[in-house]
């Protein structure tokens, strides 16, 4: 924020507060830029600017927003003068009637953790990644694919209230995935490598990035004559970047509070659960313990604050297994009567903060990933999501994976294609037999969720988990 726009701003906020019981200003500007390498050849090279204010007042008990790209002083001023127009229009139809205690005081300053800033590496260095990766995934003329790409993630974000609060937040962000597919006849199979998180240029490692794509491309090979996983219930182990979605789908939606209230049926779902399950709901096995974590270094939706203002902290959302807290911002929790977090997230300047996903982890066990292996007699070890569906109420799902290897009488046998499985999310983590102690993070940049849709980015970090009696089919199924 320049000192022109902070001047502005405090210039706005006094015209709203002679209207509203309270006011509040988000400055957002993003710079994303995705870089693509398929098959040896650079296919993609651009840069998006996105940039504005988001103003939100408060009005007899009745939050309201508009959003403006002008950020001079007359621009801020109508912005302002559009919120409360709209707000005391809507206010008899309220939902709930807040306060300005929703929206804290709070001071402070947040920077991604970083080696070296990310615009401190070239377009030729990241390029250069990009190509050698590609390259080193020619393993073959049966892989008839190599996709390689960047996107990094630029934000810088100022949040001023007229309470006070006064908050700057600069993120750097990295999303990189290399993918590799093997094809021969009919058949084609397809492995990727992806890593997420808030990171400096330290991540631009050509080494690093060409081993992860000679394995990448060894594996897909090795799937083209693999067997089809088989059909039956046996027990299942999921590597972290597969227990990313599982996460993702069967504990992050469905612990939402809006979700739970009602906000997002017409459009994302609802939930199975119910606002009495909380503290009651024996949602898994003892053996799960679920974490918000927003403080959690490089993890990809590391903050510390939301977009309301309220400062970040970690909080057990499920204990011992035990249903404990929702994943619900301040105004949820003034309406739910339940305990929440902070998790009031925007995807963007024009768009007005909903409750979100931050980064969501499954806390680490005390098993290696060979004792959780060695406790299977008949089962199958699956990692890499590749295809996924679960209900409108995140209670039936049913998920695939890229690759899949067998476990005969505690251990691991040969590769198998196609690898499926589906439950039902109590039973499931009820099932939890096993978590590993080695905990790894990923993330995904592309959570949708609400009405104008947002995509946000969110994290998840979890050890390789062992599950009992899991319905597990193959392609052929």
């Amino acid at each position: 924020m320049t000192t022109n726009e902070f001047a502005h701003a405090q210039d706005a906020l006094a015209h709203a507060c002679q209207s509203a019981q309270w006011a509040a200003l988000r400055f957002s500007r993003e710079v994303t830029a995705t870089r693509c390498v398929r098959n040896d050849t650079p296919e993609k090279n651009e840069t998006q600017i996105d940039a504005g204010v988001m103003c939100e007042v408060l009005v007899d008990g009745h939050f309201g927003y508009a959003g403006t790209a002008d950020t001079s002083a007359q621009g801020l001023r109508l912005a302002f003068d559009r919120a409360l127009a709209t707000t005391r229009a809507t206010s008899a139809h309220k939902a709930h009637a807040f306060t300005s205690a929703q929206r804290p005081s709070a001071s402070g300053r947040y920077r991604s953790p970083r080696s070296k800033p990310l615009d401190a590496a070239a377009l030729a260095d990241i390029t250069d990644c990009l190509r050698a990766a590609s390259a080193a995934m020619n393993a073959s003329e049966l892989i008839v694919n190599r996709s390689a790409r960047c996107t990094t993630i630029q934000t810088q974000l100022a949040y001023l209230s007229s309470s006070g609060a006064d908050i700057r937040q600069d993120f750097d962000m990295v999303d990189i995935e290399l993918a590799a597919t093997a094809a021969q006849g009919l058949e084609s199979q397809t492995r990727t490598w992806a890593h997420t998180g808030q990171f400096g240029a330290e991540v631009f490692d050509r080494s690093h990035w060409q081993t992860q794509a000679r394995r990448v491309a060894d594996e897909a090979l090795e799937l083209l004559s693999a067997e089809n996983c088989p059909t039956g219930v046996m027990d299942l182990i999921l590597m972290p970047d597969q227990m990313m979605l599982q996460i993702h789908e069967s504990i992050g939606h469905p612990l939402e509070l809006d979700r739970i209230l009602g906000d997002e049926r017409n459009y994302a779902g609802w939930s199975f659960v119910q606002p009495g399950d909380f503290g009651t709901l024996r949602y898994g096995s003892e053996l799960m313990n679920v974490s918000f974590d927003p403080t959690l270094a490089h993890e990809f939706a590391s903050y510390a604050f939301d977009d309301g203002g309220n400062p970040a902290r970690r909080e057990l959302l499920i204990e011992g297994g035990m249903l404990r807290r929702g994943l619900g911002s301040l105004e949820s929790q003034q309406r739910s009567g339940l305990p929440g977090v902070a998790n009031f997230r925007s995807a963007s300047w024009n768009r007005a903060p909903i409750d979100r996903m931050a980064n969501l982890n499954l806390e680490p066990g005390s098993s290696t990933l060979d004792e959780l292996v060695s406790r299977v007699e008949n089962g199958v070890l699956m990692s890499t999501n590749r295809s996924w569906s679960i209900d409108d109420y995140r209670n039936k799902f049913q998920f695939g994976c890229e690759r899949g290897q067998l476990i005969r009488n505690g251990k691991l046998g040969a590769v198998v294609r196609n690898p499926n499985y589906r439950g039902i999310t109590v039973d499931f983590w009820n099932h939890l037999a096993g978590v590993g102690k080695e905990q790894v993070a990923y993330g995904t940049p592309n959570c949708g969720k609400g009405e104008p849709n947002q995509v946000i980015r969110v994290g998840h970090a979890s050890p390789a988990c062992l599950f009992q009696g899991v319905q597990v089919f193959g392609g052929g199924a």
